[in-house]
């Protein structure tokens, strides 16, 4: 709605968006990054899915009606204001002890509730070492806030996560992926809690010790590259969590993975997305799940890999239905899902003559739900109640969901949806599923500076 208000806006059309409690400063921040800098808002004072139609209507009349009225005829600005501070790219911002910069830094919310390492020049100067690229180029242009990633910034950044400087090159990376229209960085803020994940592949996994097995988000320089991730979100992209970036019950940290590329039976992620064995390779994904992990166990009547598929079309069912995977919008498939497997597991299913693509194939065809399953949660599990058929004229569904209500349905949309990483515990057969709408996995080559090869030398 506030993108259609903006358009409205722009053709000299009074506008008004209408929001729920809790939503108008999202609303606002959000016209603002599309360049209008006054949004008329008009805000239902309660929670719309938990009342009834009179309820609704009642309030309509008596809260909501006045607001449209003087939204459309007050005057608003059509155009954003670019703010600027005056201060130079390198000025300093504070000085201070470590205690009175973490203090300023929570105050400007520049952090994200933890204690950073403060991002001091000469800490900045070691970062733009791994870098050939100019200290203020622009790497990215992030939005909400739409604020330029320069490697100066990027570097401020991943130094308060407690990166190292020869982290760099991913940091640049991952803003190229999470800045990529692709991406859709501009939807992460929804109140289903989305929160974006980096995965690595390449040389540099070795090279720089990022973990692939066992408890992977947590080890290594895995959980600073995640944090870092987070502070960019953050503080050039503007989003902050309670304003424009909504997640009901909060966030866990962003977090960064490796796949474990020499324990696969299969091709690489990054290879199989058209990058070459040799190159590294960073990739920007999102997931708004990460629950209880399920560890597949064979019996005599069914082989390992069966259970195993058995398993995932399970756990798709459990983690997609409330999101409608077979829904599409306007750019396409609106979802990710991400499977991570153990090496076990990914080695059964290869030794019964499983590939990924394989893989992907048999969960499109028989992770599936009833109509009558299905019906349930498009009336009352979603934040606007539809019918099947709606979506299905709308094309929004496939025209062979019209079934009867006990026929099967597929969940999901296309097989590629489905991305396949081999990962953590080596020795355990254990597998995860991660949902996600809006974003999109989108990966870029790391780009190494001139002295990489002097670094790894020891020089």
């Amino acid at each position: 709605m506030v993108r259609s208000v903006v358009n409205a806006e722009r053709e000299n059309i009074p506008g008004v968006a209408i929001t729920i409690t809790g939503f108008s400063e999202a609303a606002r921040l959000a016209a603002k990054a599309d360049g209008l800098a006054d949004l008329a808002v008009a805000e239902y004072p309660v929670a719309i899915g938990i009342q009834n139609p009179n309820d609704i209507k009642e309030t309509i009349r008596t809260s909501l009606f006045e607001q449209i009225v003087a939204g459309l005829t007050s005057t608003v600005n059509g155009a954003a204001q670019t703010e600027h501070t005056g201060a130079a790219p390198d000025a300093t911002v504070f000085e201070g002890s470590l205690e009175g910069v973490n203090a300023h830094f929570a105050a400007e919310e520049w952090s994200d509730g933890l204690a950073i390492i403060p991002p001091t020049a000469a800490r900045v100067a070691a970062f733009l070492r791994f870098t050939d690229r100019d200290p203020d180029e622009v790497i990215a242009v992030l939005p909400q806030a739409n604020l330029a990633a320069t490697p100066r910034n990027i570097a401020a950044n991943g130094i308060m996560a407690g990166c190292r400087p020869e982290h760099m090159p991913i940091l640049i990376a991952a803003v190229q992926a999470i800045g990529d229209e692709h991406y859709n960085l501009g939807n992460i803020g929804t109140t289903g809690t989305l929160v974006p994940f980096l995965l690595i592949n390449g040389p540099i996994v070795e090279q720089l010790g990022i973990e692939s097995r066992g408890q992977l988000i947590s080890r290594g320089p895995n959980p600073a590259l995640g944090r870092a991730l987070g502070l960019i979100v953050r503080n050039i992209a503007g989003y902050r969590p309670g304003r424009n970036y909504l997640g009901t019950f909060g966030y866990q940290l962003p977090f960064a993975l490796a796949e474990n590329e020499a324990a696969s039976p299969w091709q690489p992620f990054h290879v199989e997305h058209g990058f070459d064995a040799d190159q590294s390779v960073v990739t920007a994904g999102g997931s708004m799940i990460w629950g209880y992990p399920p560890a597949p166990h064979s019996r005599s009547e069914k082989s390992g890999a069966q259970v195993t598929l058995e398993l995932l079309c399970r756990e798709l069912y459990k983690k997609t239905i409330l999101h409608c995977l077979p829904e599409r919008g306007p750019d396409g498939f609106r979802h990710m899902v991400t499977l991570l497997i153990t090496p076990p597991i990914a080695q059964s299913l290869a030794d019964e003559g499983y590939s990924k693509q394989d893989v992907r194939q048999y969960l499109y065809e028989h992770a599936t739900v009833t109509r009558r399953e299905l019906e349930w949660h498009t009336r009352y599990s979603f934040a606007q109640a539809f019918t099947i058929e709606e979506k299905v004229e709308k094309g929004m569904f496939p025209e062979d969901f019209l079934v009867g209500p006990d026929e099967l349905v597929r969940l999901l949309p296309s097989p590629d949806i489905l991305h396949l990483i081999v990962c953590g515990e080596p020795g355990r057969n254990r597998l995860m599923g991660m949902h996600s709408v809006y974003v999109k996995p989108t990966s870029r080559a790391v780009e190494l500076p001139k002295i990489w090869d002097h670094f790894l030398g020891g020089g």
